[in-house]
């Protein structure tokens, strides 16, 4: 057990924060429900009935697709493009998918490679580009259940309002759609910028997000 915990730690720890923010969400989410509840006159609800509603359902899935949108990008981004001096890119005259020899696929894949890479064809394909497909995939996914309860919690308060529901196209078109989902990727996108930019010159000791403490500044693509 301890072994596994070393090797996995990354994983474990924040899949454990995941379970502990989204417990503590939905625990904070139900209070603010009820309270508004009261406010507007109506009847609160269990905590249970809460994990069921679209308010909850939206909140999750907003920030769920965003996340996965922020780390899509970066990926994809970073094939072509590159910060120089950061060690989260590439080196300039490395841009672009690089050659089969360096990315040891097909006849230059090793004994310890995947399957997929040493296959060839459409599963060497597919496996080379299968962090982004998940990726994008996630977000796409994601970003439907978020428009999906999103429609869901609008149309709820059109009604509450004695104002009339609005179909799954027209919400998509709507401001309150877009407030929600722009306000999470504006905030995504000004982590990543800051990340790639401030690891240029500054470090981080022991970290593989960080260059070595005493390296320069222009170098690219070295972790410490």
């Amino acid at each position: 057990m301890k072994r596994f915990l070393r090797d996995n730690g990354l994983g474990v720890v924040f899949g454990l924060l995941f379970l502990v923010t989204l417990v503590g969400q939905a625990v904070a989410g139900h209070v603010d429900f009820n309270h508004r509840q009261q406010l507007e006159g109506g009847q609160s609800i269990s905590f249970w009935s809460f994990l069921t509603t679209s308010d909850f359902a939206v909140d999750v899935a907003e920030n769920w697709q965003s996340e996965y949108l922020q780390f899509f990008l970066y990926v994809l981004a970073t094939v072509w493009l590159v910060q120089r001096g950061s060690p989260e890119s590439k080196r300039p005259e490395e841009i672009g998918p690089e050659s089969d020899e360096k990315q040891l696929v097909g006849r230059h894949a090793t004994a310890d490679s995947p399957r997929w890479a040493r296959a060839g064809g459409w599963r060497t394909a597919v496996f080379s580009r299968s962090l982004c497909l998940v990726m994008g995939g996630l977000f796409l996914l994601s970003w439907l259940a978020q428009s999906v309860a999103g429609l869901s919690a609008y149309n709820g308060e059109q009604l509450s309002q004695l104002a009339d529901a609005v179909s799954w196209p027209a919400y998509l078109a709507s401001a309150d759609f877009w407030n929600r989902t722009l306000q999470n990727w504006q905030s995504e996108f000004l982590a990543l910028g800051s990340m790639a930019v401030l690891s240029v010159y500054l470090r981080q000791r022991g970290s593989p997000e960080s260059k070595p403490v005493g390296a320069p500044h222009a170098t690219t693509e070295t972790s410490g």
